[in-house]
């Protein structure tokens, strides 16, 4: 039986994709995958009693060291703030290069803490600072002291010791570009540095809890206990910034679901589905319940996603307990066919991530095609006609077109560059000034341009003739022949209506990075979790694939 890959009509509305979750495809699990043979080392710890100082990890393999230099400082109650106007952390990171020397530490001990108007260099990798969760960082330290272990119940509400506020790489500051280290095969995948950082902070967070409570009381404190430390991440709070990342880079999105897309549709291919396969999916969908139930958000918007999404797996499990038998034929392809007619998108997503879990050999080659050299589909065809172009933007984009743009509802906001700090945010059109200042975000109501452009322009005419008339439609002329190549590069939403939920695009990203326990501030900003569950650096050559579902809280 052969399945056809789901319509991106359909797929890439952001309703959908804000439905993504974690899976096999994620970063931080695939670099766990990739990394786990690798070297560990604590190379310097050197705190003062309050935790403060310098501490520097690395992951080695033959020639090749990647050292993660941590730089914890004091910071009163009044300086510390999530927001990216923000100009102190209780910790900033970055990832060298190698093994780096002392003059390298004190270099980067005056440039690190400064974050953006600090003066990196093709050495450093990625960029990163992080805050405290005080309450459950003060919880810790103090049990710790005192002989005790944590509060597991209390920690599980948090889910992390600290959360980062951003993690930049790709030349970004001075960090190395891209080109420098693109063709190390361990880094190929997609954000696999800033997996790593983000790994290895979450590994200085436990060290530095012990280190304090050691100080605190010498006599009676305790280490953290391993399985309390396994199931606590790295928190990260994350804004509008990231939302533009899926628009402008269009062929690195299309390569992320489509390697989605064809993993559940080689799934749904298999006739014959192993026993133990199929027990390794319902059980990784059993422990995954306790991981729902436990995310902590007062978000009615995220609530109501949870208990919906609750709701549509209970009723799932009912399913395949009674009515669906695993030695069926094409057992996957009958649940999803199920769950298409049953479900709500989120549970429907949710459960394609869980499909995944059993198929290492159909989701692991798919890995190492989610990269994209995006340079290479930049230039535009000027030798392809006018019709060739309006044909594209009717297949392509037909549900698009519909859209009215003369209508205020459709035309609402306009996305632009915060002068502050150089981050792109949402604005109401019609009630807030900067509307010079819109950036070209608005692919939808650009596309309908073109196309309104197109159908007054000669059939033959050849786009270098259209483009002299029409430049101020270059960027999505471009866009457009890329789609014709790449089915899921496109959104296939307007993303200035008044209906936008900006957090979807969030949430589409957070879940190609591994993220869980989404926990929406507003629409616009959310918090997560990352790497809660993973297992300890020293862990690495004997830990389960599927440790995302091992969590306790």
């Amino acid at each position: 039986m052969k399945v056809e890959l789901r319509d991106p009509k359909i797929i890439m509305k952001l309703s959908r994709l804000g439905s993504f979750h974690q899976s096999k495809l994620s970063f931080l699990r695939s670099f766990l995958k990739e990394f786990k043979k690798w070297d560990y080392r604590q190379d310097l710890f050197d705190l003062n009693d309050l935790g403060y100082g310098t501490a520097i990890y690395s992951l080695r393999k033959n020639e090749r060291v990647y050292s993660l230099i941590c730089f914890a400082n004091e910071l009163s109650e009044n300086e510390r703030s999530d927001r990216v106007i923000a100009t102190k952390w209780d910790a900033a990171f970055t990832l060298f290069d190698g093994i780096p020397s002392k003059h390298d530490i004190e270099r980067l001990r005056h440039e690190v803490p400064k974050q953006e108007i600090g003066r990196l260099s093709y050495k450093e990798l990625t960029l990163s600072r992080a805050n405290k969760s005080i309450r459950a960082f003060e919880h810790v330290v103090e049990s710790l002291s005192k002989g005790e272990q944590p509060n597991v119940k209390f920690l599980s509400k948090v889910g992390y010791l600290y959360r980062t506020t951003a993690v930049y790489g790709s030349g970004k500051f001075g960090l190395a570009d891209r080109f420098r280290i693109k063709n190390r095969k361990e880094i190929f995948g997609p954000f696999r540095l800033e997996m790593m950082l983000v790994y290895l902070v979450r590994q200085f967070t436990f060290d530095q809890v012990n280190h304090i409570a050691k100080y605190r009381n010498p006599k009676k404190a305790t280490l953290l206990d391993n399985d309390i430390s396994r199931n606590l991440g790295i928190g990260n709070s994350t804004g509008l910034g990231m939302a533009p990342f899926i628009v402008n880079h269009p062929t690195l999105l299309n390569n992320w679901i489509l390697a989605r897309e064809k993993a559940l549709k080689k799934i749904r291919e298999i006739k014959n589905v192993k026993k133990e396969d199929a027990e390794l999916f319902k059980k990784c969908l059993k422990k995954s319940l306790k991981n729902i139930i436990s995310w902590n958000t007062d978000s009615e918007y995220q609530l109501k996603k949870i208990k919906s999404l609750s709701n549509d797996l209970n009723k799932f499990i009912e399913f395949i307990e009674n009515v669906l038998d695993s030695s069926e034929e094409y057992f996957f392809n009958k649940i999803y066919m199920w769950c298409e007619k049953n479900l709500g998108e989120e549970c429907v997503e949710y459960l394609v991530s869980l499909m995944m879990e059993p198929y290492g050999d159909i989701v692991d080659p798919l890995i190492e095609q989610m990269s994209s050299d995006e340079e290479k589909y930049f230039n535009i065809p000027t030798f392809r006609t006018v019709e060739d172009l309006r044909n594209i933007l009717e297949e392509k984009y037909s549900e698009i077109l519909k859209i009215d743009f003369s209508k205020k509802e459709n035309n609402q906001n306009f996305w632009f560059i915060s002068k502050n700090k150089e981050e792109p945010r949402l604005a109401d059109r019609f009630e807030e000034i900067g509307g010079d200042l819109e950036q070209p975000l608005a692919i939808a109501r650009d596309i309908k341009k073109l196309y309104e452009a197109l159908s007054v322009s000669k059939n033959s005419s050849t786009i270098d003739k259209f483009l002299i008339n029409n430049n101020n439609l270059r960027h999505v002329v471009r866009r457009a022949f890329i789609a014709e190549k790449f089915p899921y590069s496109e959104i296939q939403d307007n993303t200035i209506d008044n209906k936008i939920i900006p957090i979807d695009m969030l949430r589409l990203k957070l879940s190609f990075f591994g993220a869980i326990k989404f926990d929406p501030r507003s629409d616009k900003w959310l918090r997560i979790s990352m790497f809660q569950g993973a297992p300890l650096p020293n862990e690495l050559t004997k830990h389960s694939e599927q440790w995302v579902y091992n969590s306790l809280n």
